[in-house]
Protein backbone atom coordinates (compact mmCIF):
# COMPACT_ATOMS: atom_id res chain seq x y z
CA UNK A 1 0.00 0.00 0.00
CA UNK A 2 1.40 3.47 -0.79
CA UNK A 3 -0.27 7.05 -0.07
CA UNK A 4 0.82 10.24 -2.07
CA UNK A 5 -0.29 13.28 -0.37
CA UNK A 6 0.89 16.79 -0.33
CA UNK A 7 -0.44 17.46 3.09
CA UNK A 8 1.15 15.75 6.17
CA UNK A 9 2.06 17.67 9.57
CA UNK A 10 5.14 18.45 9.91
CA UNK A 11 7.05 20.17 13.03
CA UNK A 12 6.66 23.84 11.06
CA UNK A 13 2.86 22.68 9.55
CA UNK A 14 1.41 20.54 12.98
CA UNK A 15 -2.10 20.69 11.56
CA UNK A 16 -1.82 20.90 7.50
CA UNK A 17 -2.99 17.08 6.77
CA UNK A 18 -3.88 15.60 9.91
CA UNK A 19 -6.76 13.95 8.62
CA UNK A 20 -4.26 12.43 6.04
CA UNK A 21 -2.17 11.21 9.32
CA UNK A 22 -5.55 9.61 10.63
CA UNK A 23 -6.40 7.64 7.66
CA UNK A 24 -2.67 6.17 7.56
CA UNK A 25 -3.24 5.34 11.49
CA UNK A 26 -6.70 3.74 10.42
CA UNK A 27 -5.60 1.93 8.06
CA UNK A 28 -1.71 0.83 8.19
CA UNK A 29 -2.48 -2.00 10.66
CA UNK A 30 -4.20 -3.69 7.98
CA UNK A 31 -1.93 -4.01 5.45
CA UNK A 32 1.62 -6.05 4.47
CA UNK A 33 3.35 -2.79 3.98
CA UNK A 34 1.99 0.60 4.10
CA UNK A 35 4.44 3.96 2.54
CA UNK A 36 3.45 7.74 2.61
CA UNK A 37 5.16 9.88 0.54
CA UNK A 38 4.86 13.64 1.33
CA UNK A 39 5.10 15.72 -1.77
CA UNK A 40 5.26 18.92 0.23
CA UNK A 41 5.78 21.71 -2.22
CA UNK A 42 8.45 24.45 -1.68
CA UNK A 43 7.25 27.50 -3.23
CA UNK A 44 9.32 30.43 -4.14
CA UNK A 45 10.11 33.36 -6.65
CA UNK A 46 11.74 31.38 -9.65
CA UNK A 47 12.40 32.38 -13.18
CA UNK A 48 12.40 29.54 -15.56
CA UNK A 49 16.37 28.58 -15.78
CA UNK A 50 16.35 29.07 -12.20
CA UNK A 51 13.13 26.66 -11.82
CA UNK A 52 15.29 24.21 -13.92
CA UNK A 53 18.92 24.77 -11.96
CA UNK A 54 16.89 23.98 -8.80
CA UNK A 55 14.74 21.03 -10.00
CA UNK A 56 17.98 18.88 -11.00
CA UNK A 57 20.00 19.71 -7.95
CA UNK A 58 16.83 18.83 -5.89
CA UNK A 59 16.51 15.36 -8.01
CA UNK A 60 20.26 14.29 -7.19
CA UNK A 61 20.02 15.43 -3.86
CA UNK A 62 16.94 13.57 -3.08
CA UNK A 63 18.10 10.22 -4.19
CA UNK A 64 20.74 9.88 -1.31
CA UNK A 65 18.86 12.00 1.54
CA UNK A 66 14.78 10.75 0.91
CA UNK A 67 14.31 8.36 3.86
CA UNK A 68 12.00 6.11 5.14
CA UNK A 69 11.13 6.74 8.91
CA UNK A 70 8.21 5.42 11.19
CA UNK A 71 4.86 7.13 10.89
CA UNK A 72 1.74 6.11 12.93
CA UNK A 73 0.07 2.72 12.40
CA UNK A 74 3.19 0.82 11.35
CA UNK A 75 3.73 2.57 8.17
CA UNK A 76 6.70 4.31 6.63
CA UNK A 77 7.05 7.97 5.78
CA UNK A 78 8.81 9.48 2.88
CA UNK A 79 9.49 13.73 3.00
CA UNK A 80 9.87 14.95 -0.75
CA UNK A 81 10.35 18.72 -1.31
CA UNK A 82 8.77 19.21 -4.67
CA UNK A 83 10.63 22.83 -5.69
CA UNK A 84 7.78 24.89 -6.95
CA UNK A 85 8.43 28.09 -9.05
CA UNK A 86 5.77 30.77 -7.59
CA UNK A 87 2.48 31.35 -9.64
CA UNK A 88 2.27 27.35 -11.14
CA UNK A 89 -1.29 26.56 -12.85
CA UNK A 90 -2.84 23.69 -11.43
CA UNK A 91 -1.67 21.90 -14.26
CA UNK A 92 1.46 23.01 -13.98
CA UNK A 93 1.93 21.80 -10.59
CA UNK A 94 0.13 18.56 -11.11
CA UNK A 95 3.13 17.67 -13.55
CA UNK A 96 5.43 18.68 -11.51
CA UNK A 97 4.50 16.93 -8.49
CA UNK A 98 4.08 13.68 -11.10
CA UNK A 99 8.18 14.35 -12.40
CA UNK A 100 9.95 14.99 -9.26
CA UNK A 101 8.09 11.86 -7.68
CA UNK A 102 9.28 9.83 -10.68
CA UNK A 103 12.95 11.54 -9.59
CA UNK A 104 12.82 9.81 -6.38
CA UNK A 105 11.73 6.50 -7.17
CA UNK A 106 14.59 6.45 -9.96
CA UNK A 107 12.29 5.95 -13.05
CA UNK A 108 11.01 3.05 -11.39
CA UNK A 109 6.50 3.15 -10.58
CA UNK A 110 5.92 2.86 -7.17
CA UNK A 111 5.69 -0.25 -5.87
CA UNK A 112 2.54 -1.19 -4.39
CA UNK A 113 -0.03 -3.03 -4.87
CA UNK A 114 -2.59 -0.17 -4.17
CA UNK A 115 -1.81 3.84 -4.53
CA UNK A 116 -3.91 6.35 -2.76
CA UNK A 117 -4.02 9.57 -2.92
CA UNK A 118 -5.07 12.58 -1.36
CA UNK A 119 -6.37 15.51 -3.57
CA UNK A 120 -6.64 15.04 -7.18
CA UNK A 121 -4.40 17.75 -8.52
CA UNK A 122 -1.79 17.30 -7.88
CA UNK A 123 -1.31 13.67 -5.92
CA UNK A 124 -3.73 12.33 -7.90
CA UNK A 125 -2.36 13.11 -11.18
CA UNK A 126 1.47 11.90 -9.86
CA UNK A 127 0.02 8.71 -8.38
CA UNK A 128 -1.61 7.72 -11.72
CA UNK A 129 1.19 8.06 -13.48
CA UNK A 130 3.64 6.79 -11.17
CA UNK A 131 1.54 3.71 -10.33
CA UNK A 132 2.83 0.42 -11.71
CA UNK A 133 0.65 -1.65 -14.61
CA UNK A 134 -1.90 -3.26 -12.98
CA UNK A 135 -1.96 -1.53 -9.82
CA UNK A 136 -4.92 -0.04 -7.93
CA UNK A 137 -5.23 3.70 -8.16
CA UNK A 138 -7.82 5.64 -5.30
CA UNK A 139 -7.83 9.08 -5.09
CA UNK A 140 -9.50 11.24 -2.14
CA UNK A 141 -10.72 14.45 -3.18
CA UNK A 142 -11.00 17.17 0.17
CA UNK A 143 -10.16 20.30 -1.38
CA UNK A 144 -12.30 23.26 -0.17
CA UNK A 145 -11.12 24.80 -3.62
CA UNK A 146 -11.78 23.03 -5.66
CA UNK A 147 -13.69 25.19 -7.83
CA UNK A 148 -10.94 27.65 -8.25
CA UNK A 149 -8.81 24.38 -9.43
CA UNK A 150 -11.88 23.82 -11.98
CA UNK A 151 -11.21 27.44 -13.14
CA UNK A 152 -8.28 26.52 -15.01
CA UNK A 153 -9.08 24.39 -18.43
CA UNK A 154 -5.63 22.48 -18.52
CA UNK A 155 -6.58 21.71 -14.96
CA UNK A 156 -9.90 20.50 -16.13
CA UNK A 157 -8.59 18.38 -19.06
CA UNK A 158 -6.17 16.43 -16.73
CA UNK A 159 -8.89 16.16 -13.96
CA UNK A 160 -11.13 14.06 -16.78
CA UNK A 161 -8.16 12.01 -17.58
CA UNK A 162 -7.71 11.13 -14.05
CA UNK A 163 -10.86 10.29 -13.47
CA UNK A 164 -11.21 8.00 -16.09
CA UNK A 165 -7.57 6.25 -15.18
CA UNK A 166 -8.40 6.08 -11.41
CA UNK A 167 -9.63 2.33 -9.88
CA UNK A 168 -12.02 4.72 -7.53
CA UNK A 169 -12.82 8.40 -7.13
CA UNK A 170 -13.71 9.31 -3.18
CA UNK A 171 -15.02 12.89 -1.83
CA UNK A 172 -15.86 13.78 1.85
CA UNK A 173 -18.36 15.75 1.32
CA UNK A 174 -21.72 17.07 -1.01
CA UNK A 175 -20.38 19.75 -2.17
CA UNK A 176 -17.02 18.33 -3.86
CA UNK A 177 -19.42 16.05 -4.94
CA UNK A 178 -21.52 18.61 -6.46
CA UNK A 179 -19.33 20.24 -7.82
CA UNK A 180 -17.90 17.11 -9.63
CA UNK A 181 -20.98 15.62 -10.82
CA UNK A 182 -21.67 18.90 -12.31
CA UNK A 183 -18.10 18.80 -13.91
CA UNK A 184 -18.09 15.86 -15.10
CA UNK A 185 -21.65 13.93 -15.99
CA UNK A 186 -19.55 11.59 -17.58
CA UNK A 187 -17.72 10.06 -14.85
CA UNK A 188 -20.57 9.90 -11.93
CA UNK A 189 -19.89 6.40 -11.67
CA UNK A 190 -16.11 6.94 -10.70
CA UNK A 191 -17.48 9.11 -7.53
CA UNK A 192 -17.68 8.03 -4.65
CA UNK A 193 -18.31 8.48 -0.95
CA UNK A 194 -15.92 7.87 2.60
CA UNK A 195 -15.51 9.85 5.68
CA UNK A 196 -11.99 10.77 7.15
CA UNK A 197 -11.63 8.59 10.36
CA UNK A 198 -11.71 10.14 13.59
CA UNK A 199 -9.85 8.40 16.64
CA UNK A 200 -13.01 7.59 19.66
CA UNK A 201 -10.03 5.56 21.89
CA UNK A 202 -9.22 9.15 24.57
CA UNK A 203 -11.79 10.01 27.06
CA UNK A 204 -11.78 12.67 29.04
CA UNK A 205 -10.75 12.60 32.97
CA UNK A 206 -14.06 14.11 33.90
CA UNK A 207 -17.29 15.29 32.25
CA UNK A 208 -18.26 18.82 31.13
CA UNK A 209 -20.05 20.38 34.11
CA UNK A 210 -20.66 24.18 32.29
CA UNK A 211 -20.39 25.42 29.31
CA UNK A 212 -17.82 28.01 30.23
CA UNK A 213 -14.35 27.03 28.75
CA UNK A 214 -14.96 27.98 24.95
CA UNK A 215 -12.55 26.21 22.49
CA UNK A 216 -11.84 26.96 18.57
CA UNK A 217 -9.46 24.41 16.88
CA UNK A 218 -8.58 25.27 13.14
CA UNK A 219 -6.72 28.29 11.08
CA UNK A 220 -7.67 32.14 10.89
CA UNK A 221 -8.31 32.39 7.32
CA UNK A 222 -11.40 34.75 6.26
CA UNK A 223 -14.18 31.68 5.65
CA UNK A 224 -13.20 30.82 9.34
CA UNK A 225 -14.77 33.96 10.59
CA UNK A 226 -12.42 33.69 14.33
CA UNK A 227 -13.49 37.64 14.30
CA UNK A 228 -16.83 36.91 14.22
CA UNK A 229 -16.38 34.24 16.76
CA UNK A 230 -14.25 36.69 19.18
CA UNK A 231 -17.48 39.29 18.76
CA UNK A 232 -19.81 36.60 20.09
CA UNK A 233 -18.20 35.92 22.59
CA UNK A 234 -17.51 39.29 23.60
CA UNK A 235 -21.98 39.46 23.94
CA UNK A 236 -21.47 36.21 26.43
CA UNK A 237 -18.72 37.24 27.96
CA UNK A 238 -20.18 40.42 29.20
CA UNK A 239 -23.24 38.65 30.66
CA UNK A 240 -20.62 36.18 32.20
CA UNK A 241 -17.12 37.29 32.82
CA UNK A 242 -16.34 33.65 34.07
CA UNK A 243 -16.36 32.63 30.02
CA UNK A 244 -12.68 31.90 28.36
CA UNK A 245 -11.89 31.67 24.71
CA UNK A 246 -9.26 29.11 23.67
CA UNK A 247 -8.28 30.20 20.08
CA UNK A 248 -5.74 27.60 18.27
CA UNK A 249 -4.64 28.66 14.74
CA UNK A 250 -2.51 30.88 12.52
CA UNK A 251 -3.91 32.85 9.36
CA UNK A 252 -4.18 36.71 7.94
CA UNK A 253 -7.08 37.04 10.37
CA UNK A 254 -4.81 36.42 13.50
CA UNK A 255 -4.43 40.66 13.85
CA UNK A 256 -8.09 41.72 12.99
CA UNK A 257 -8.74 39.12 16.05
CA UNK A 258 -6.04 40.56 18.44
CA UNK A 259 -7.95 44.02 17.91
CA UNK A 260 -10.83 42.75 19.16
CA UNK A 261 -9.39 41.38 21.90
CA UNK A 262 -8.09 44.11 22.32
CA UNK A 263 -11.05 46.64 21.76
CA UNK A 264 -13.29 44.48 23.94
CA UNK A 265 -11.05 43.90 26.82
CA UNK A 266 -10.85 40.21 27.02
CA UNK A 267 -7.07 39.95 27.19
CA UNK A 268 -7.86 37.76 30.53
CA UNK A 269 -10.32 35.95 28.76
CA UNK A 270 -9.03 35.03 24.98
CA UNK A 271 -6.09 33.12 24.60
CA UNK A 272 -4.48 32.67 21.43
CA UNK A 273 -2.19 29.40 21.57
CA UNK A 274 -1.19 29.64 17.75
CA UNK A 275 -1.09 26.31 15.42
CA UNK A 276 0.08 23.22 17.40
CA UNK A 277 0.30 19.81 16.62
CA UNK A 278 -2.65 17.76 16.10
CA UNK A 279 -2.07 15.75 19.73
CA UNK A 280 -2.25 18.89 21.45
CA UNK A 281 -5.41 20.26 19.75
CA UNK A 282 -7.19 16.59 21.00
CA UNK A 283 -5.51 17.25 24.55
CA UNK A 284 -7.29 20.79 24.16
CA UNK A 285 -10.48 19.54 23.55
CA UNK A 286 -10.40 17.48 26.75
CA UNK A 287 -9.94 20.33 29.01
CA UNK A 288 -12.25 22.62 27.64
CA UNK A 289 -16.27 22.72 27.80
CA UNK A 290 -17.01 23.78 24.19
CA UNK A 291 -16.49 23.28 20.80
CA UNK A 292 -17.26 26.60 18.61
CA UNK A 293 -17.29 27.37 15.02
CA UNK A 294 -18.67 30.38 12.91
CA UNK A 295 -17.27 28.60 9.53
CA UNK A 296 -19.02 29.99 6.46
CA UNK A 297 -17.89 26.97 4.29
CA UNK A 298 -16.63 23.33 5.00
CA UNK A 299 -16.59 20.26 3.18
CA UNK A 300 -16.47 17.79 5.78
CA UNK A 301 -15.85 19.36 9.86
CA UNK A 302 -13.47 17.35 10.99
CA UNK A 303 -12.76 19.00 13.99
CA UNK A 304 -16.44 18.70 14.89
CA UNK A 305 -16.62 14.70 15.14
CA UNK A 306 -12.87 14.70 17.12
CA UNK A 307 -14.23 17.11 19.55
CA UNK A 308 -17.71 15.08 19.96
CA UNK A 309 -15.01 12.29 20.65
CA UNK A 310 -13.47 14.07 23.30
CA UNK A 311 -16.82 14.71 24.69
CA UNK A 312 -17.56 18.04 23.79
CA UNK A 313 -20.69 19.73 23.06
CA UNK A 314 -20.84 21.51 19.90
CA UNK A 315 -22.02 25.10 19.10
CA UNK A 316 -21.75 25.21 15.02
CA UNK A 317 -22.47 26.91 11.99
CA UNK A 318 -24.62 25.08 9.44
CA UNK A 319 -21.73 25.14 7.01
CA UNK A 320 -21.87 22.40 5.19
CA UNK A 321 -20.36 19.36 6.77
CA UNK A 322 -21.94 19.81 10.04
CA UNK A 323 -25.63 19.22 9.13
CA UNK A 324 -24.65 16.07 7.45
CA UNK A 325 -22.29 15.10 10.08
CA UNK A 326 -24.78 15.86 12.80
CA UNK A 327 -28.03 14.53 11.26
CA UNK A 328 -30.35 12.98 13.62
CA UNK A 329 -28.24 13.58 16.42
CA UNK A 330 -27.88 17.76 16.37
CA UNK A 331 -29.89 18.03 19.83
CA UNK A 332 -27.95 15.36 21.36
CA UNK A 333 -24.85 16.97 20.52
CA UNK A 334 -24.98 20.47 20.55
CA UNK A 335 -26.60 23.84 18.82
CA UNK A 336 -26.08 24.47 14.72
CA UNK A 337 -26.87 28.21 14.10
CA UNK A 338 -27.22 29.34 10.16
CA UNK A 339 -24.34 30.93 8.36
CA UNK A 340 -25.21 34.69 8.77
CA UNK A 341 -23.40 37.83 9.47
CA UNK A 342 -24.39 38.86 12.52
CA UNK A 343 -22.16 37.85 15.88
CA UNK A 344 -25.64 37.62 17.60
CA UNK A 345 -26.96 34.52 15.50
CA UNK A 346 -24.15 32.87 17.53
CA UNK A 347 -24.48 34.13 21.19
CA UNK A 348 -28.27 33.41 20.77
CA UNK A 349 -27.04 29.57 19.73
CA UNK A 350 -24.84 30.01 23.17
CA UNK A 351 -27.30 30.65 25.38
CA UNK A 352 -29.78 28.02 23.87
CA UNK A 353 -27.33 25.49 24.21
CA UNK A 354 -26.39 26.42 27.80
CA UNK A 355 -29.24 26.14 28.90
CA UNK A 356 -30.65 23.31 27.32
CA UNK A 357 -27.05 21.61 28.56
CA UNK A 358 -27.64 22.31 31.91
CA UNK A 359 -31.23 21.16 31.93
CA UNK A 360 -29.77 17.82 31.28
CA UNK A 361 -30.94 17.36 27.81
CA UNK A 362 -28.29 16.64 25.54
CA UNK A 363 -27.25 13.01 25.07
CA UNK A 364 -23.25 13.26 24.57
CA UNK A 365 -23.10 9.28 24.65
CA UNK A 366 -25.73 8.81 22.15
CA UNK A 367 -23.51 11.40 20.17
CA UNK A 368 -20.53 9.23 20.55
CA UNK A 369 -21.68 5.81 19.71
CA UNK A 370 -23.41 7.03 16.62
CA UNK A 371 -20.24 9.36 15.50
CA UNK A 372 -17.99 6.53 16.19
CA UNK A 373 -19.94 4.30 13.97
CA UNK A 374 -19.71 6.69 10.83
CA UNK A 375 -16.43 7.69 11.05
CA UNK A 376 -14.57 5.59 14.25
CA UNK A 377 -11.16 4.17 12.71
CA UNK A 378 -12.76 0.68 12.29
CA UNK A 379 -15.54 1.35 10.67
CA UNK A 380 -13.16 3.96 8.26
CA UNK A 381 -10.72 0.99 7.85
CA UNK A 382 -13.15 -1.56 6.89
CA UNK A 383 -14.75 0.83 4.62
CA UNK A 384 -10.91 1.28 2.88
CA UNK A 385 -10.37 -2.26 2.71
CA UNK A 386 -13.52 -3.45 0.67
CA UNK A 387 -12.48 -0.98 -1.85
CA UNK A 388 -8.44 -1.79 -1.97
CA UNK A 389 -8.70 -5.67 -1.62
CA UNK A 390 -11.99 -6.95 -3.21
CA UNK A 391 -10.99 -10.41 -3.22
CA UNK A 392 -9.66 -10.65 0.26
CA UNK A 393 -12.32 -12.23 2.50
Amino acid sequence: MAVITPWYPTRELPFRGSFVKAMVEATAPGCDSFTVHHCDPWVAPMDAPTTEAVEAANAKLMTRAAHRVPTVGGADLVQIPVTTPRGQTWAMQAHNHERQLRNLLGGKPIPADVVHAHVGLPSGWAALKNARPGARVFVTEHASYLASVLEDPEAVELYDQLLEGVTGFLVVGDTITEILKERFPHRVDKIGRIPNPISFREPRSEPVKDLTKWLYVGSMMERKRVPLLVEAFARCHAEDPSLTLTLTGEGEDRGRVLDLVAEHGLADAVTLVGSVPHEQALELMREHDLLVHASRYETFGMTVVEAAAAGLPLLVTRCGGPEKILAGIEDAAGELVPVEDDAESISDGYRRLRSRFLAGRLDLQRTQAKLDGDYGYEAVARAHYRLWFPDSP
